[in-house]
């Protein structure tokens, strides 16, 4: 998947295949296996809403994945 817009575009199956490598990313993590998935890939984000929580959160899970986080305002720069 190169894009992920809206939670409509995906499947039942998708869905259930992003959380199962969710949490078995998540039990690695645990147990000392590291993962750099993102390395070398730059990420951008742009939330509708301001939400500092939901901004944290996604920052950390790409930072243990060692991809640096760009955010973006959909109101422009």
């Amino acid at each position: 998947m190169k894009h992920l817009l809206k939670l409509m575009d995906l499947t039942g199956g998708d869905i259930t295949a992003i959380l199962n490598l969710a949490d078995q990313l998540k039990y690695e993590r645990k147990h000392g296996i590291t993962h750099h998935v993102l390395a070398g890939k730059t990420l951008g984000m742009i939330f509708r809403k301001a939400s500092t929580r939901t901004r944290v959160s996604f920052e950390a899970g790409l930072y243990q994945l060692r991809g640096p986080p760009t955010f973006l305002s959909p109101r422009g720069p």
